[in-house]
């Protein structure tokens, strides 16, 4: 028996589909490794120009005081968030950015050369703000640099004025743009998993659902009829026991040996769901060429076994399906037929097996009423027509019911002989 278990990484119930699990973005993570490192390179070329530029001002040990203030708290701002990324669509805590600006403002005012630094800060700002708080802040660092530039001593070069904004507006434009397509990236995701899970679960529910409704055909075909077949054969010996002995304890014996094949149909169902009848490598014709004569000496009824053409070997589901089949119908034939006969033929027509069920009963009108009665349930003891049409369709095959008033009935349940594939009901299945 085999129970569909859940998806790989589903929380929750089995049925109820849990949230995407987030994991870290290993591109982002690179990313942020890349405009780190610029940072620091940037910071530390700048640092390298003013003292090369300008050897004995004033002014150096608080730019070299600022500068190194400002790699600690920036590599001291990187290491918290590699430490503990943020999930996919969230930001990085606010409070480096804002510390590392404050120290570069500083540093631009006291250097404008460290104007250079503001390019991975955009990004940083870009990425870790929100965006209607992180173009703001792009402006004003962009007007910085603007501003920066302009102290620059020699002549203010417009290129060196009008370049800052335009890259500035240029990577804005593109970050944004990748953050949206980032952002519809992960809802697809979402969506993808959250449809893959409810897929499972739907697959879970129809496997169980299915899985139930074998189950149930198999009671029917076995474990029901028996203990039919016992209660029958009980209430034969208390009628005849007073008067008869005899034959009140060979019913009783009889019941016995039904119960003990009912007992090895229990466990084989706990083992592997396979009929008893045809454990052992016992073939089909075999299984009913047994089951005919059992049922002929346990109910009375004369049951006769024929085998038309050469066996062929069958798959185990297809023997199984027969087997049942054909008990279904003999505890038709002996429960509501009133027949005095029953015929079990198997034959083997080159592409297909077919099983006829054969009785002399009273038949019924195959499209009356009788027939609708006869295919569900009766008594709340079985499953009818239904179940054996069920147990066909899984193996590609068919079942025709032929029957008239007066004249008694014909199962016919044929299954290929080679591979087919499971088709829903159709015209050929006859009632």
């Amino acid at each position: 028996m085999h129970h569909p278990g859940p998806p790989l990484g589903t929380p929750g119930t089995p049925d109820t589909p849990g949230p995407p699990v987030a994991s870290p973005d290993p591109d982002a993570g690179r990313l942020a490794v890349l405009l780190d490192s610029a940072f620091l390179l940037l910071l530390a070329t700048s640092l390298s120009r003013f003292l090369t530029h300008h050897p004995g001002n004033p002014r150096i040990p608080w730019v070299l005081g600022l500068s190194i203030a400002l790699a600690v708290v920036h590599t001291l701002g990187s290491w918290l968030a590699h430490r503990r990324p943020p999930a996919p669509g969230q930001r990085r805590r606010p409070w480096p950015l804002a510390v590392v600006t404050a120290l570069w403002v500083v540093l631009v005012l006291l250097a404008p050369s460290f104007a250079w630094c503001a390019v991975p800060l955009v990004y940083t700002a870009l990425r870790t703000l929100p965006t209607p708080a992180a173009v703001p802040l792009v402006a004003a660092l962009t007007l910085l640099v603007v501003v920066g530039e302009a102290r620059l001593p020699g002549p203010v070069d417009a290129n060196l004025l009008l370049l800052p904004p335009a890259v500035a507006a240029l990577a804005t434009g593109v970050f944004l743009y990748m953050e949206r397509q980032a952002a519809r990236q992960r809802a697809l995701i979402a969506d993808l998993v959250r449809t893959r899970r409810e897929l499972a679960a739907t697959e879970r529910r129809e496997g169980t659902l299915a899985e139930r409704e074998r189950l149930a055909m198999e009671i029917h075909d076995t474990l029901a009829q028996g203990l039919s077949s016992q209660q029958m054969l009980l209430q034969a010996a208390d009628r005849t026991w007073d008067g008869d002995p005899a034959t009140a304890r060979g019913h009783v014996r009889t019941a016995a040996e039904v119960a003990a094949r009912n007992l090895a149909e229990a466990r084989r169902f706990v083992h592997d769901l396979a009929p008893a009848e045809l454990a052992d490598g016992r073939a089909l014709d075999q299984a009913l060429r047994s089951l005919a004569e059992r049922e002929s000496a346990e109910s009375g009824l004369p049951v006769r076994f024929h085998l038309d053409g050469a066996p062929v070997p069958l798959p185990a589901a297809a023997q199984s399906a027969l087997l049942r089949i054909a008990q279904g119908a003999l505890a038709n034939v002996r429960e509501h037929a009133g027949a005095s006969t029953a015929a079990l033929t198997l034959s083997f027509l080159g592409d297909q097996a077919v099983l006829d069920i054969a009785d002399d009963g009273r038949g019924f009108a195959a499209d009356g009423p009788a027939a609708a009665t006869s295919a569900g349930p009766r008594d709340g003891r079985g499953h009818g027509l239904p179940a054996m049409r069920a147990r066909l369709r899984q193996l590609g095959g068919t079942l025709t019911v032929e029957s008239a008033p007066g004249e008694g009935t014909v199962v016919s349940a044929a299954v290929p002989l080679g591979p087919a594939t499971p088709r829903p009901s159709s015209a050929t299945d006859q009632h």
